[in-house]
């Protein structure tokens, strides 16, 4: 359950049949060329989002799915009887490991994606990825803002040859007035709406997974004592590109985001959807077309 939003925004229905976000990304990646969907869930979960995705998706492509618990990769002495907070979004993509064999994106569940990005991912992944190039969707800062709160957003420093240099988190990030600024213990700052910041669409190659192992193994002991620490998929992506030799390639998308980070965003969404379908990017009843 999303703290700032108060139910499963994962398997709420958006769309004018039922659809939930992750639907259109899953329609989105099939018409990339995508074949396969591995969503990554706490097991508690699992026979609620089996019931919203498995008939749907049957028969249209290959559906796994992974539990990301509290002892993947842990032992079991290293965890604090107090923790409840998940490890965090790297530990998420660890977990995954056994499943995935094959150059792969990582998305979340309750952001829309669009079609541009997409396809821009399946074509790198297929001609761009290997052991040494990795990618990230890049989306315009001020497309990815809500009205009704502040947002978190890590933003891209990139080089020349618009390769990944950093992500520099940002938290409290919003609207104010003709600027976008972001709140931190100095103060306000602006940054500027244009700037590419990561929605969590990764482009990787299976060669990370054994990465990761290694810097999630020597996270646990460093950070176990911290309730709230996380592993998150920045940090993997920190290191990788630290190595010589290595490169995240920043990769522009025209695709509008949009996603649910409090309730009162959900009107928004469902409109945002509607519009869509106006404009013909997708059916009114997407799995029956």
């Amino acid at each position: 359950m999303a703290s700032r939003y108060g139910s499963m925004k994962q398997t709420e229905g958006f769309g004018p049949a039922g659809e939930t976000i992750m639907d259109y990304s899953i329609y989105d990646a099939m018409k990339a060329g995508f074949g396969k969907v591995v969503f990554i869930i706490r097991k508690d979960f699992a026979e609620n989002f089996k019931s919203v995705f498995g008939p749907k998706l049957e028969g249209k492509i290959e559906v796994d799915y992974v539990y990301q618990e509290m002892d993947r990769y842990v032992n079991a002495d290293d965890i604090p009887a107090e923790r409840t907070k998940p490890w965090g979004t790297g530990h998420a993509v660890l977990c995954a490991a056994e499943q995935v064999k094959e150059p792969f994106a990582v998305i979340n569940a309750d952001d829309y994606y669009g079609t541009d990005a997409f396809n821009k991912a399946a074509d790198f992944l297929n001609d761009g990825c290997n052991k040494n190039t990795y990618a990230i969707i890049g989306y315009q800062l001020d497309k990815t803002l809500s009205e009704h709160g502040t947002v978190s957003r890590g933003v891209c420093e990139v080089d020349s040859w618009h390769n990944l240099v950093s992500i520099n988190e940002r938290t409290k990030i919003y609207r104010d007035g003709e600027k976008v600024v972001y709140e931190d213990e100095k103060g306000l700052h602006e940054v500027s709406g244009n700037s590419n910041v990561s929605m969590n669409f990764w482009c990787f190659h299976p060669d990370i997974f054994s990465r990761t192992q290694l810097l999630f193994e020597a996270f646990i002991p460093a950070n176990k004592e911290n309730l709230k620490s996380e592993f998150f998929i920045p940090i993997i992506a920190d290191d990788f590109i630290n190595a010589e030799g290595n490169q995240i390639k920043v990769i522009p998308t025209t695709s509008q985001w949009f996603g649910v980070t409090y309730k009162e965003d959900a009107p928004g969404v469902k409109a945002n959807i509607d519009q869509l379908i106006t404009d013909r990017i997708y059916p009114s009843s997407l799995w029956s077309s």
